[in-house]
């Protein structure tokens, strides 16, 4: 397949919701999933994929292969979730995806943006599929098993770093959610990435203000994000993260000597209102009964 052409605002928008169609599809024919996930993020991935990241065409099977065993000298099989988003040559991007659990949403993205095969969901959480719940190294679009939260800032920034020394003009993108910031961890990354000045990264945060036990504020606040990311020595701006160009806008200014972090403030039940009725707690969907479960197939139905 060719690389994903610029779309236009419209374009980007169109998949998004896609994008979100088809997890709620998958959520009521698996009853359960990260639905709220991807009503908060769509449209960052949806931008990130079609308006922002320099990534070559995809060098990976469009339905994606068995789960090749852990990588190893001796395991000639072993392969790479990247390998969705292109080689790894210089001038081109680097992804790194790290809320893991999001990883149903980056496979539907995946397949609006055409590098994996719808047919690819039907291995979804399977014994020996790499279309994992939660995604790891060999999961399609997954560069690096991110394990616990937090632990992705710290990779992509070592791979920046590696890039910046070789003089590498591609940049290194990393999607994350704002429940990383309750984590050490990533505030030991961000004052990495400051002290080597590696203003080739770029850091789009879904900000939807949740997490699995609730508000975020009632279990740990982390505001003020803004003044917290600056005081840390990054470039930080903060957008509306369901407008596609001011999602767009960031990753076209300067920021040297600084890395880029774009706060993008997000609904965890944009565009599926009928999540609401489980406010605070969005975290997870498993259906109470098969009424409730008919109503969200009705809900999907109506989705355009």
């Amino acid at each position: 397949m060719s690389a994903m052409p610029f779309l236009s605002q419209h374009e980007t928008r169109t998949v998004a919701q896609k994008i979100r169609r088809r997890v709620l599809d998958s959520v009521i024919r698996n009853n359960g999933g990260y639905l709220s996930q991807a009503c908060s993020s769509a449209e960052i991935l949806a931008t990130l994929y079609t308006r922002v990241m320099n990534l070559g065409p995809s060098l990976a099977p469009m339905i994606p292969l068995p789960f090749p065993g852990v990588p190893s000298a001796q395991n000639q099989n072993f392969f790479n979730g990247s390998l969705y988003n292109g080689a790894h040559e210089p001038h081109l991007d680097r992804f790194f995806f790290s809320p893991a659990h999001y990883a149903l949403v980056l496979y539907a993205t995946l397949i609006e943006v055409g590098r994996m095969d719808a047919q690819g969901l039907e291995q979804f959480n399977q014994d020996g599929s790499t279309v994992e719940m939660i995604g790891a190294e060999h999961s399609p679009g997954m560069e690096t098993t991110t394990g616990s939260l937090a632990q992705c800032l710290s990779q992509a920034g070592g791979v920046a770093l590696a890039r910046k020394l070789k003089k590498e003009t591609g940049r290194v993108w990393v999607f994350m959610s704002d429940g990383e910031l309750q984590e050490g961890q990533t505030w030991e990354a961000f004052a990495a990435l400051a002290f080597y000045k590696l203003d080739n990264v770029g850091v789009y945060m879904d900000v939807n203000a949740h997490q699995c036990d609730g508000l975020m504020s009632d279990v740990m606040s982390v505001e003020p994000i803004r003044a917290r990311l600056e005081s840390f020595g990054a470039s930080v701006l903060e957008v509306d993260g369901h407008d596609i160009n001011a999602l767009t806008y960031p990753s076209t200014l300067e920021h040297p000597n600084k890395p880029l972090v774009v706060i993008a403030r997000t609904d965890p039940a944009r565009g599926i209102e009928i999540l609401r009725t489980r406010a605070p707690k969005y975290h997870y969907v498993r259906f109470q009964d098969e009424q409730e479960r008919e109503q969200y197939r009705e809900w999907f139905e109506e989705m355009k």
